[in-house]
């Protein structure tokens, strides 16, 4: 699988956040993408989720499913961590699984994966801002797909959550997947390329 940006630009807001940008990833590898705030980290990775409109160049999937949209093969991980407060952490967990389809493992797994199996039966509503991000991050365990697009994914996690997740994304690689993550600094990506934004050539 290859997943590439040729000649990007995005505007939000009529102001035009980048422009002329250019990736190339293949299966395994790792994209993280750094530079102040406002240079457009965010809205590169919601562009690929096709959550923001490419106003120039083009993003190209190559021997991904025929059968499926770009964004339909990415998990976006974004800065808003979605559950709903009345239901159980395993209940929020089940209904992620099926929203997003797909092939799926067990959520009592994934769960594990991040911690959580001990709160599964715990109302969504009482977990802190760190348990709620290692929801989220379950979620890419619990329905697969090729593509991780994390944006600032150790936020509110302590550093056992951060090398649990080092561990995910690794193994992640280690299958035959790509991850595209934006943050502003290390967050356990071994090996990963550096796109840097709002940096002039």
């Amino acid at each position: 699988m290859r997943l590439s940006g040729i000649d990007l630009v995005c505007i939000r807001g009529g102001r035009e956040v980048f422009s002329e940008l250019g990736f190339a990833l293949q299966s395994g590898e790792a994209l993280l993408v750094t530079g102040p705030n406002g240079t457009g980290k965010s809205s590169l990775l919601r562009m690929i989720a096709g959550f923001v409109h490419v106003a120039g160049g083009k993003l190209e999937l190559q021997d991904g499913d025929p059968e499926l949209t770009l964004g339909e093969q990415t998990h976006y991980l974004g800065h808003q961590d979605a559950f709903k407060p009345a239901l159980t952490v395993a209940e929020n967990l089940v209904f992620w699984t099926h929203y997003l389809g797909g092939e799926q493992s067990s959520p009592q797994a994934a769960l594990a994966a991040v911690g959580l199996d001990a709160l599964a039966e715990l109302p969504a509503a009482y977990l802190s801002a760190g348990q709620r991000r290692r929801l989220s991050i379950a979620r890419l365990i619990a329905a697969r797909r090729p593509i991780w697009l994390l944006d600032e994914p150790t936020s509110a996690l302590d550093h056992v959550a951060q090398e649990r997740l080092s561990e995910l994304m690794a193994r992640h690689l280690a299958s035959g997947g790509l991850i595209i993550a934006a943050a502003h600094g290390p967050i356990g990506l071994a090996h990963a390329r550096e796109l840097r934004l709002g940096v002039a050539a």
